[in-house]
């Protein structure tokens, strides 16, 4: 029977080794530790396990739980053990001496030492690391070389003899450096972009550092992932800027490379997704590779060593993957600010889905040694609260759980997966008690609301447009535009601008173009060649610029009247009524038998008994301020009919075939202002410019009447109406009455 599998985990005040399946309780030997830890490890072979307090690092059998060692290091933070266990390299903050020299932080101990008092231990070798990151020395697989990085250069040590160089490889800016597991060692160093030459990647033997083996030159690399496989054959380069400078990203832009360590093959995977490269993992055969890349919903795909694709997986929200350790099993997960979805895909068959995990918020994830288990984690400080660990069956079922308070670290216990052969992986443990005690006081999830809907919007499918990609929406296209440009949908198709109310313009070929910045349809220069200016503009729209270019051109003309009456100095009688008559002639709506359209208050002085030529010597000029005065109250009082006393566009529209009434609402309004100035129509509206209340209500039942008459077109054309919208227009009947009740007979 074989051993079962173990996993060890720090909390705030303690340490716990725990034996997994078949048993799931703690190891025997080694009590419970209690104090505040900063930091734990297992050896890679899995014979050790340790921990770091604020007074020394103490060495246990993983086995046992028997103390083999006590360190006296201090305020330790980091610690680490070499690929067979037989040493074990601690870093502490960087400080200084008295006399103001950096001391050194980084110290190499051997685990099993002769001396057998803990007190008179010393490092083998110490150096002086002030960086935390990269912090650690790497070693050759069988332990006889450790390297570690110094400004240009990177120096090899034996592993007995910390305190001469080996050899040294010096490469001028290098930053990142890795060696390579198997029989054959290989160091790769990363050198960035400087002084416009390509970053590049080398590859060296070990110890043979005369000859560039294999090399990859290539641009957009601030920083770099160097992974080898567990056979040292191949290398994956995950390169990465910090910016990017399309705009299509926050966090930079990434590139994947391949390259062999015999130098017979490199290249770059040519995704064909755009976005981000989230993870990139190796097989533990070392003939396949996983990578997660693309904007959200993304995708996954196996590539073998010659970077061709040999297996994609459904677009899903997934950021992670995992081979197990037998390689049978891939493991799909989105972590983070995603739901916490696992997909188990099993490789012996096609990758055929085996099942999906709702995990929650986990910050780890590993596969067990057996390959048959998945535990997962909660840890501060990502989150403080439900904190603890999850053991998961790869056929999806629980089958542990342990809450914990403050949890900082859990890892597995490395072990050889040549020590648990896989049979069956499919029959599922019994569960332990605390599984099935939480999934007792666990609600069963129900089934999510969904995404808010306006009213209009409920009770019909969801457009595609809204959907996600992997739910057969529209894939997400980012252009790298920024807000200043012209209008860009979020699927990266230019939208025209719209007006709400106003009705749709004809397409056509000029209009399927985009704009440019600030333009607007209908207005300013065209880019494709000369267009009629009132083509793709409604019946509305055209009516709108029209009066607007009729006041302008008033405006002018008023504006030359009032100079040319500064110049003159007390104009004559008869000299106001020539300049009167040649503005008649001049005004774009007069003409030669009519003139100008008289003001209302021209009207009504006439009406009142003063004669002509009484109402040419007081008549205000219209860029006076009185007769702007008036316009305005004017324009005011007949806000919701469209009547603009200001342009003689009006005189048209009442005169012909459609001053008796019209569909627009600019007509209509039109309509009854023409019947009460000139032809003595409905006395209810009447040609005053203040209006009495009774015209005011008058024209606000027509508004009325004007927006049900607008629904009942929308109605007829198919659209669903909301609840108070039908209830206007069955308000209909009412109004037509209060209006009859008035005595209005339009």
């Amino acid at each position: 029977m074989a051993l079962p599998t173990q996993f060890a985990y720090r909390t705030l005040k303690g340490i716990g080794v725990i034996n997994a399946d078949p048993v799931y309780e703690p190891l025997s030997g080694l009590g419970k530790p209690e104090g505040t830890f900063r930091c734990s490890a297992y050896s890679p072979c899995g014979r050790y396990y340790a921990w770091a307090s604020h007074e020394a690092v103490t060495v246990i059998d993983a086995s046992t739980g028997s103390a083999l060692t006590t360190l006296p290091a201090p305020a330790v933070y980091e610690l680490a053990f070499s690929p067979r266990g037989s040493f074990v390299i601690t870093w502490e903050r960087p400080s200084k001496d008295e006399e103001g020299n950096a001391t050194k932080n980084l110290k190499v101990w051997r685990v099993i030492e002769e001396k057998s008092d803990d007190a008179d231990k010393t490092p083998m070798g110490s150096f002086v690391q002030r960086s935390q990151s990269g912090w650690n020395l790497q070693y050759t697989g069988d332990e006889q070389y450790c390297a570690r990085a110094v400004t240009n250069e990177v120096h090899f040590y034996q592993s007995d003899n910390l305190r001469e160089v080996s050899s040294k490889l010096r490469a001028e800016g290098l930053t990142e450096f890795a060696l390579s597991g198997g029989e054959k060692q290989s160091l790769a160093v990363f050198i960035p972009e400087r002084k416009g030459q390509p970053a590049a990647v080398k590859v060296f033997n070990v110890p043979n550092f005369a000859t560039v083996v294999s090399q990859k030159s290539f641009y957009k690399a601030d920083k770099v992932q160097l992974k080898w496989n567990q056979l040292g054959t191949s290398l994956i380069v995950l390169a990465q800027t910090e910016v990017d400078k399309t705009g299509k990203s926050y966090y930079g832009e990434t590139n994947l490379y391949l390259l062999s360590a015999s130098g017979d093959f490199d290249s770059r995977l040519q995704l064909d997704k755009e976005g981000p490269i989230h993870d990139v993992t190796w097989s533990p055969n070392s003939k396949h590779f996983g990578v997660v890349y693309g904007y959200m919903p993304a995708k996954t795909t196996i590539f073998n060593t010659r970077a061709v694709a040999t297996h994609s997986f459904p677009l899903a929200p997934r950021n992670t993957i995992l081979f197990s350790p037998h390689g049978r099993f891939v493991l799909v997960a989105g972590f983070g600010n995603l739901a916490g979805q696992i997909d188990i895909y099993d490789g012996n068959k096609d990758y055929h889905k085996v099942t999906t995990i709702e995990s929650g918020n986990p910050s780890v994830c590993e596969w067990s040694p057996d390959g048959v288990c998945i535990l997962t984690a909660t840890t501060s400080p990502r989150l403080r609260v439900d904190n603890g660990v999850r053991i998961w069956h790869v056929s999806g079922g629980l089958i542990y759980n342990e809450d914990l308070t403050e949890l900082y670290e859990v890892t597995w216990r490395p072990a050889s997966p040549d020590q648990y052969p896989l049979k069956d992986p499919f029959k599922a443990p019994t569960p332990h008690s605390s599984a099935l005690a939480y999934l007792g006081r666990v609600k069963t999830p129900s089934k999510p609301a969904g995404a808010y809907r306006p009213p209009g919007a409920r009770g019909q499918t969801t457009p595609l447009h809204f959907k996600r990609e992997d739910e057969g929406g529209a894939a997400h296209i980012s252009n790298g535009l920024s807000s200043s440009s012209y209008p860009v949908s979020e699927f990266g198709k230019p939208r025209r601008r719209e007006v709400p109310g106003a009705e749709a313009a004809a397409s056509s070929s000029s209009s399927s173009s985009p704009l440019p910045p600030g333009a607007a349809p209908g207005g300013g220069v065209s880019l494709t060649g000369v267009i009629d200016p009132d083509e793709g503009l409604s019946k509305t729209a055209m009516k709108n610029r029209k009066k607007r270019e009729a006041k302008k051109a008033k405006e002018a003309i008023e504006k030359d009247h009032g100079n040319h009456e500064k110049n003159e100095a007390h104009p004559t009688h008869g000299g106001g009524i020539e300049h009167q008559d040649q503005v008649s002639k001049n005004h774009p709506g007069g003409s030669e038998q009519g003139g100008a359209r008289p003001s209302r208050r021209e009207k009504g002085d006439k009406e009142s008994g003063k004669g002509g030529e009484m109402h040419h010597h007081h008549h205000v000029p219209p860029g006076s301020k009185r007769s702007n005065k008036n316009n305005k109250s004017n324009n005011n009082d007949r806000k919701d009919v469209s009547i603009n006393d200001e342009g003689n566009e009006d005189d048209a529209n009442m005169n012909g075939p459609s001053g008796g009434g019209g569909e627009e609402e600019g007509e209509a309004g039109e309509a009854g202002g023409g019947g009460a100035g000139e032809a003595g129509g409905n006395p209810s509206l009447g040609g005053s410019s203040g209006g009495s209340p009774e015209q005011k209500k008058v024209r606000s039942l027509l508004k009325k009447l004007r927006a049900i008459d607008d629904l009942k077109m929308r109605l007829a054309g198919g659209e669903k109406l909301e609840d108070t919208q039908m209830k206007k227009i069955h308000s209909e009947e009412g109004v037509r009455k209060e209006l009859e009740s008035i005595g209005w007979t339009g």
